[in-house]
Order: structure tokens, then C-alpha cells, then sequence
């Protein structure tokens, strides 16, 4: 299947960064992006939580951005964006799937559930500079706003950021990876 237009344009608002496109193609993906997390570690006999999945959508969107979006820049439009980026996040979400596995103990429990209390995000996934958090705050609107003052302000985790927004407790995790990414681009703009 070629190339959409409706794809090609969005993919060219990201890549020339304009207003709102990576929140466009966040939204046009995501779900494409659960499946293939839910179907990479149903078809694994890995049982995954709701936590275990949004972790894994945000690194597939950290993947999707890093280096000024160099996963898409390599596209050459010889199948649909859909299927590219099918192929992108199964090899994202097994690379993950296969460092946990390597993280699991005897008992069955990786060091990361040990360390880390369930549906709490990792410490180090917080934005520990407040300066850095109300700079982007500035830039931000709405829930995402919202979303980032909670988590990286008043550390609440992903339950109560759900309960006092309203979105859905799988929709916080993506919502912080754009919002940080939005973060990296300002940072870039200014230097």
C-alpha cells in the first residue's frame, strides 16, 4: 500500500515542526502503537499491566523523536507510514520486552517492580529541576499543563493524575512523552 495523503502531510508538519503535527500524529498512532505493544507481548506469553504498556508507548514515541526525528527522516515512503511504523515500535517494544526479561530474578520479580512500587513511574523519569518544569509549563496548555504540574510538581502518579483530569489513565504516560518532547525542542530552539 503506498503512501497516504493524508499521511504525507503529516508527516512533513513533523518534520518541519509545525504547530501541533506531533500531537496530530501522536493522536492519529497511538492506537496502532497499543496494539502492537499488547500483540508483541501476547504473542511473548508476557503479561503486561497497564503501567508495562504506557511505558512502553512513551519509549516508542522517545524513539520516534530522538535525533530530530531521524525514525521518520529515514522513511521512503515505499509502504504506508502505518506499516513502517508498525515495524519501528515491534522492534522498540521487544528491545524493551528483552531488557526486562534480562532484569527478571529467580523469584520472578524484575529489580524495576522491587525497586519500584506499582503504578509509580520511576523516580528518574521525573524532571528534577523546577526552573526547567515552570519554563515549559509556559509553553504548554490545558491538560498537558496539567499533566506536568502534577507528575513532575506535586509527584502525583498516573492513578490520581487520571482522577483529577479526567482523561484516561492510559492517555498520562503518552501526554508526558509529548510534553517532554516538546520540552527538547524549545531546549534545542534556544540554543
Amino acid at each position: 500500500m503506498a503512501l497516504s495523503e493524508i499521511d504525507r502531510s503529516l508527516l512533513e508538519r513533523c518534520l518541519a515542526r509545525q504547530p501541533r503535527a506531533w500531537e496530530d500524529f501522536v493522536d492519529r498512532f497511538l492506537g496502532l502503537v497499543i496494539h502492537v505493544i499488547n500483540h508483541s507481548g501476547q504473542s511473548r506469553s508476557i503479561k503486561l499491566t497497564l503501567q508495562d504498556t504506557e511505558d512502553l508507548a512513551a519509549e516508542v514515541f522517545l524513539a520516534i523523536v530522538q535525533n530530530d526525528f531521524a525514525v521518520l527522516r529515514r522513511f521512503r515512503a515505499q509502504s504506508s507510514l502505518a506499516t513502517y511504523l508498525t515495524v519501528v515500535c515491534r522492534r522498540v517494544v521487544v528491545r524493551e520486552l528483552l531488557k526486562r526479561k534480562s532484569t527478571t530474578s529467580l523469584n520472578g520479580t524484575s529489580e524495576r517492580d522491587a525497586a519500584v512500587p506499582s503504578r509509580t513511574p520511576p523516580p528518574e523519569e521525573r524532571i528534577s529541576n523546577r526552573d526547567e518544569i515552570e519554563q515549559l509549563l509556559g509553553h504548554l496548555h490545558g491538560a498537558e499543563a496539567d499533566v506536568i504540574r502534577m507528575y513532575h510538581l506535586e509527584g502525583k502518579s498516573y492513578q490520581e493524575i487520571s482522577s483529577s483530569v479526567g482523561m484516561s489513565e492510559n492517555s498520562v504516560g503518552p501526554t508526558l512523552s509529548r510534553a517532554r518532547a516538546k520540552m527538547r525542542q524549545t531546549k534545542m530552539q534556544k540554543t
